[in-house]
């Protein structure tokens, strides 16, 4: 059997669990989390988050996409959501790489260059920066509270990285 197949599996016994209760659309703390798509950050457990509280939008590095803010503009709009946090993490893969060399890679690999930035960084503080002045720019994104953090994935504590 594979992963998906046992997880459809769990989910046969989820799911009379799930149907007892009704949350609404619009996340409860009217916030949106911004992060990476690593298997390791348990944003519930690190937040204290329950299920309907928050949107949480992944991607590799947890970056300020056209689709991250795509999904961040219908949160806000759509769904009340006003409170944005980005979080990057340590001992992100993408901090072992360099774009341009990874670009190369997948170039080689495929025969076409990607329509977009693969994300490769080596500071991981200004990009946190970056991924936060890009949505404090962004017309389409309320900017009254935007906030970026760094997750360390082998303590597991949060420590808020400053923007100006």
């Amino acid at each position: 059997m594979s992963a998906i197949d046992d997880l459809v599996i769990h989910n046969r016994s989820y799911a009379p669990e799930h149907g007892i209760r009704s949350l609404p659309t619009a996340p409860r703390l009217n916030l949106a989390v911004l992060t990476c798509m690593d298997s390791r950050l348990d944003l519930f457990g690190a937040l204290g988050l329950a299920l309907g509280d928050a949107h949480l939008i992944r991607n590799a590095g947890g970056l300020a996409t056209d689709d991250a803010v795509r999904s961040l503009l219908l949160s806000q709009f759509l769904l009340g959501t006003r409170a944005i946090m980005v979080i990057q993490h340590t001992r992100c893969s993408l901090e072992t790489f360099e774009e341009e060399n990874l670009q190369f890679e997948v170039e080689k690999k495929f025969g076409i260059t990607t329509p977009f930035r693969l994300g490769a960084h080596d500071d991981l503080d200004a990009n946190v920066q970056a991924t936060v002045a890009i949505l404090s720019a962004s017309p389409f994104i309320d900017t009254s509270e935007i906030r970026g953090f760094v997750f360390d994935v082998d303590r597991g504590e949060l420590r808020e990285v400053p923007t100006s």
